[in-house]
């Protein structure tokens, strides 16, 4: 029988005694014995023996594993020919005979006091009858069945509350979108992630993605690559950066410059003490590493802003600028750097409860109030008595997962610096594009002057109090006519990078516009003094004294923050105007906001697309994130997420953090979560419909292992075997078999090992300016080359003496396509061999190299542990169908499917590890596995909208690109070869190292 009709079987007879059979054959001694019949040969004593042993009942399971006996009812047509025997037994034994009946009962009324469902009141009904709506209405019943159901449905209560506690009601719709409600619901999932200020916003038109602890916006739900990439290049594009953390440092000059050296290099840049820094006049960035162990162990780029000296003082305050990702190893460097081990417990305000206030009031309030008064009132049903004693919920402004213990300041009595954690306190917005300074001119307004009945008055607002001081009022004033002269400037670009404008501005919702604006440059004739000092803006800069503002005071970024005009009060005072539409007049003592206005530099590298990118950073105070956002969108700028970061860093050819950082630990962390979530991702896919990257010759395709190829290719040119991996390049699709099979077995010296990543990063200024030259830099898809300075020769002295300083080092590159093709992700940059480079002479688009197909070497295996998996289960599935309910034994051919596929050649890893397409760890020699020599690996790559072809940036061996250059003719020097991982096609590029 099979196993459907085996699983019927067993249905019917779940509720059968076990003393019952049917008989299909003639009697046997044991069919009569069971039944209370006496066995004609034996006689009475053996049947009464028989009927007694209870060992004879069997259960209807067991009758069946008995493959000797065609007894028992059997569905279907037989295939001995068997019929159902109609002869009776014809001795019978009384007290078995009444045994059996007995047990018949027993069963019968088992059977029908037993509930098989939620109901068992529906089984009285013929099918005909039942309705669904009896579950819901009893009285849909018949009458003679009202009762039973209305018992067993309070016996249903009753279990359910001993149980479980009922589920409280949710509320409607209408009570939860209240603003109350809400802002609860608000508060309470913002303990777990950090909400930006514009998070509500982003989150009804952007894909939010969690990541470093916040809920951030990755890429709008509507198609628009195209449109960002040109609001970036003739427009604006705007993105919210407040999850940057800021980290501030206060303290004497000298101090903090002592303490900041040990992190930084000049080898590779300014450093903190760069003179136009450090004046306060120019924001500076920096690759921050551990104290004293440059070049190796970077922690990633800050960037950092000084304040403008105070005259007459030598007390210093600066703003460092980093990823979160990189946060949890910069500030304990910092405090190790600066001695700071003093945590400031910041204090625990009380709150004061409405309750404790007027506790003597309520019961003259209640004594007072009658049932006339409150009708009169007429106010709305407010909460409970328990939540109106609470006080009103406020937004959470900050981080909203730190406990108000946690200390935020770290003081140091030997140095005198402190330490204050600034996260989530400064608002920071990015304005990318040539028309940044347009937006930024039409949506900013200077801060209007306070009138004499407001400066004569005492006030708790700082604007007021401000306007007394005639220097600081002459200082707003040449900083509000430095930001007049940006409306002049045709490109953002034009004026220096990392220039900083201190200014305070009106409240911008008072000068919102109706509708959505473009903002465009003004191209008004202007005087020949505003000539004047334009040019001057754009060769020099803002002055010192104009880079000071307001924001980097505690007090009066806490002063602002608490006494922001509500939405609620603005309305009110828009619709007391006149004329709809107009602006406030005078503006609110409240609306006035210090802000800091900081250039970014566009592309700095290469020879073309100079300034590309180049926009303003705008510092806010917090709580007034969406106060400018919403004027900012007005102006018809386009908004950005995380996505588009990466393509903006990609077309200015420029490292991305922590993407492209691969000798940090936040670098390390993030290749980590990457490999996982391609790994997770290529499993969800059929097995069928997979990339098989062993045949083709891909051996990590979600990961770049550098640190095996430094340490290869350092191996390689110590033992000058450079040549005999030329010659083996050419060797037939075999022969590269062959080979492969050797270094699964041998080469145990280049397999991946578990140790601390020792690669570094070349960033020393002068060794990238020395192999910049070497590879002959070239303009986009190779079309001509770009002048350079004076480069020593290339030769083997001086390859050997650069290898001895840098030669487990990686070096940032571009790579331009030389024709068609698009690199992806983790694409292989290859040596070309004699043969591909005189196929480039011939300039033929369409014939490119390609690499011969691989031969799998673990297809046989993961074959055997599928068959063995099948055998497996189909052997346990056979003896639980079989066997009773209650045996827990393991199947006896688990062990045996383990030991069936062990392989002597790999006896250290397990079958079950093996995934189809993917070669497990430890990887073979990843330098000579192909027929191609391979160099690094693309960590960016996408066709160029800029460049009009396909460009990719990633890293390179500094060892194994000096061979390559070394061992190239003059004129094909810098060419290699690209290989995305599911493709065996090459394509041919050119590298350019842009210093």
């Amino acid at each position: 029988m099979s196993a459907a009709k085996v699983k019927m079987r067993a249905k019917k007879l779940r509720d059968q005694p076990a003393s019952v059979q049917y008989p299909s054959s003639p009697l046997t001694v044991e069919s009569s014995t069971q039944n209370g019949g006496d066995a004609p040969d034996t006689g009475a004593t053996g049947g009464a023996t028989g009927g007694d042993d209870p060992s004879d009942v069997k259960s209807p399971v067991e009758r069946q594993k008995s493959r000797h006996h065609r007894d028992g009812w059997v569905r279907g047509h037989q295939k001995d020919g068997a019929v159902y025997a109609k002869d009776m037994s014809k001795y019978i034994s009384g007290g078995a005979f009444a045994r059996a009946r007995a047990a018949e009962v027993k069963t019968m009324l088992k059977a029908v006091t037993r509930t098989t469902g939620s109901c068992h009141v529906f089984g009285a009904l013929p099918k005909h009858m039942r309705r669904r709506a009896m579950g819901h209405n009893i009285k849909r019943l018949p009458r003679r069945l009202r009762d039973v159901a209305n018992r067993m449905h309070k016996k249903s209560l009753q279990a359910g509350s001993k149980k479980k506690k009922e589920q409280a009601k949710s509320k409607s719709r209408k009570a939860r979108r209240r603003h109350g409600n809400l802002l609860l619901e608000f508060n309470r999932r913002q303990r777990k992630n950090i909400w930006l200020e514009t998070h509500i916003w982003h989150t009804k038109r952007f894909h939010m993605v969690k990541k470093w602890g916040y809920c951030l916006g990755d890429r709008p739900t509507y198609k628009c690559y195209r449109p960002c990439y040109r609001a970036m290049s003739t427009h604006c594009l705007l993105q919210d950066l407040s999850y940057h953390c800021c980290i501030e440092l206060q303290g004497e000059e000298d101090n903090l410059l002592a303490c900041l050296s040990q992190l930084t290099s000049k080898e590779a840049g300014p450093t903190f003490a760069a003179a136009l820094c450090i004046s306060g006049r120019r924001q500076g960035s920096v690759v921050v590493y551990r104290a004293g162990h440059y070049p190796s162990q970077p922690l990633g780029p800050v960037t950092f802003l000084w304040r403008p000296r105070t005259q007459g003082s030598t007390h210093r305050q600066l703003w460092i600028w980093a990823h979160p990702s990189i946060k949890q190893d910069l500030l304990p460097e910092l405090q190790r750097v600066c001695q700071c081990c003093e945590a400031v417990v910041p204090p625990v305000v009380p709150v004061v409860t409405p309750a404790a206030v007027v506790p003597s009031l309520e019961p003259e309030l209640q004594s007072e109030k009658t049932p006339e008064a409150t009708q009169t009132l007429r106010t709305k049903r407010k909460r409970n008595c328990k939540d109106a004693s609470e006080p009103p919920a406020k937004k959470i402004l900050g981080d909203g997962t730190r406990s108000p213990t946690t200390p935020v300041t770290w003081r140091s009595s030997s140095t005198g610096i402190v330490i204050n954690d600034l996260t989530m306190e400064i608002v920071r917005y990015r304005l990318i594009g040539p028309q940044s300074h347009s937006v930024l001119a039409e949506t900013l307004e200077a801060a209007s002057v306070c009138d004499e009945i407001n400066k004569s008055q005492p006030s708790s607002l700082w604007w007021p109090e401000h306007c007394k001081d005639e220097t600081k009022m002459n200082l707003h004033q040449q900083q509000a006519d430095i930001f007049h002269i940006l409306k002049d400037i045709y490109s953002t670009g034009e004026l220096p990078s990392g220039t900083v404008l201190g200014l305070t501005v009106d409240d911008p919702r008072l000068t919102l516009p109706t509708k959505k604006v473009k903002a465009l440059p003004c191209v008004k004739s202007t005087q020949d003094v505003d000539e004047e000092r334009r040019k001057e803006l754009v060769l020099r800069g803002v002055p010192e004294h104009c880079c000071q503002s307001f924001l980097w005071e505690q007090s009066v970024r806490d002063n602002v923050t608490d006494n922001k005009m509500s939405e609620q009060e603005l309305n009110r005072m828009r619709s007391e105007v006149l004329v709809p539409g107009s602006r406030l007049s005078p503006t609110p003592l409240q609306g006035r906001v210090p802000m800091l206005l900081v250039h970014q530099p566009g592309k700095q590298v290469g020879h073309e697309m100079s300034s590309w990118g180049a926009g303003w950073d705008l510092l806010l105070p917090k709580g007034w994130g969406m106060a400018f956002w919403i004027p900012l969108v007005y102006r018809g700028v386009r908004i950005a997420g995380l996505n588009m970061s990466l393509k903006h860093s990609q077309n200015k050819g420029t490292p991305h953090f922590p993407h492209d950082y691969p000798d940090c630990p936040a670098g390390l962390r993030f290749q980590e979560e990457q490999e996982a979530e391609l790994l997770d991702k290529f499993k969800r896919r059929p097995p069928a419909k997979r990339t098989n990257f062993v045949k083709h010759g891909c051996l990590a395709p979600f990961r770049c292992p550098w640190q095996q190829l430094a340490e290869e290719w350092e191996l390689t040119t110590k033992e000058g075997r450079v040549e005999e991996k030329r010659d083996g390049q050419t060797q037939t699709t075999t022969d590269t078999d062959r080979v492969m099979e050797e270094e699964m077995t041998s080469h145990p010296d280049l397999t991946v090992t578990k140790t601390q990543s020792c690669i570094t990063v070349l960033r020393n200024r002068k060794s990238l300016k020395l192999l910049s030259g070497w590879c002959r830099p070239t303009t986009s898809k190779g079309q001509r080359s770009c002048r350079v300075g004076q480069v020593p020769p290339l030769c083997s002295s001086a390859v050997s003496l650069f290898l001895t300083e840098h030669g487990m080092s990686l070096v940032w590159v571009r790579l331009s396509l030389l024709s068609k093709g698009k690199p992806e992700l983790h694409a292989m940059v290859c040596v070309p061999v004699a043969e591909d480079l005189r196929m480039l002479s011939k300039k033929s688009d369409s014939s490119c190299p390609q690499e011969p197909l691989h031969r799998n070497h673990f297809k046989s295996r993961i074959k055997r542990r599928n068959k063995g998996s099948k055998k497996a289960a189909t052997s346990s599935l056979s003896t639980d169908k079989t066997e009773a309910k209650g045996s827990d034994l393991p199947s006896a051919s688990e062990p045996k499917l383990t030991t069936s596929t062990e392989d002597p050649q790999s006896s250290s890893e397990s079958s079950t590890d093996l995934i189809f397409g993917l070669w497990p760890d430890p990887l073979p020699s990843i330098t000579s596995h192909c027929s191609r020599v391979s160099l690094g690996w693309v960590t960016q790559g996408d066709f160029s909208l800029s460049a009009g072809c396909g460009e990719a940036l990633g890293f390179v061996s500094v060892a194994g690109l000096l061979n390559t250059l070394l061992n190239q003719p003059m004129e094909h020097r810098g060419m290699v070869l690209l290989r995305n991982p599911a493709s065996l096609h090459y394509r041919f590029a050119k590298i350019n190292i842009e210093v």
